[in-house]
């Protein structure tokens, strides 16, 4: 089944009505990260319309290697609870969004496939988050070691052969983000002869 992500979809409410959709480029640079929330939950429909967007990223060997699990509100509770045994002091953190998606990655193969699989799902995940950020969202990306604990893994069906890799709050943004500082180009380039 073939999915489209319409420039109409890609479009926030307000961009769709007046019709302009917002640039790859825009997209890139005015994305935040967002630690408050409106309450309402992301609509089932649109995540799996950013997860189809994110099943574009590049994967040399066509693997599909990402997973997402959108935690519902007794799994975000457990997981809390689960934070508050580790004193990881993430529990009210888990709180902030009202969507919660857990994203790893299936690693199989060579060591080499391993490494393209897992950086094809982290570019995976932030096609999530400026997917997200173009309809306008807000979100918030952590890697979280919780994650991979035992009990954890249980908890949310993560298979000994995945590696979690973040987990990523997305919500209604309720207030606006400064923006950082970035190095010039100069400083982080090398250019070889």
């Amino acid at each position: 089944m073939e999915h489209d992500f319409t420039a109409g979809q890609a479009m926030g409410l307000e961009e769709a009505a007046a019709g302009q959709a917002m640039g790859l480029e825009e997209a890139i640079r005015t994305r935040r990260t967002h630690k408050a929330f409106g309450p309402e939950p992301v609509p089932r429909e649109t995540l799996l319309q950013l997860f189809e967007l994110a099943s574009w990223a590049p994967n040399h060997h066509l693997t599909n290697p990402w997973r997402f699990r959108v935690l519902g509100p007794r799994a975000k509770e457990l997981l809390a609870e689960e934070a508050e045994r580790e004193k990881q002091g993430a529990a009210r953190k888990l709180q902030r969004a009202p969507t919660l998606v857990v994203v790893s990655v299936v690693l199989d193969g060579d060591e080499g496939q391993r490494r393209d699989d897992l950086l094809a799902t982290a570019v995976a995940a932030y096609i999530v988050l400026l997917g997200a950020h173009a309809i306008g969202l807000a979100s918030y990306w952590r890697s979280l070691s919780l994650l991979d604990t035992p009990a954890v893994r249980t908890l949310l069906g993560i298979l000994d052969d995945e590696q979690p890799i973040g987990l990523l709050h997305l919500g209604n943004p309720i207030q606006a983000q400064r923006v950082p500082p970035r190095a010039p180009a100069e400083e982080i380039a090398v250019f070889l002869d």
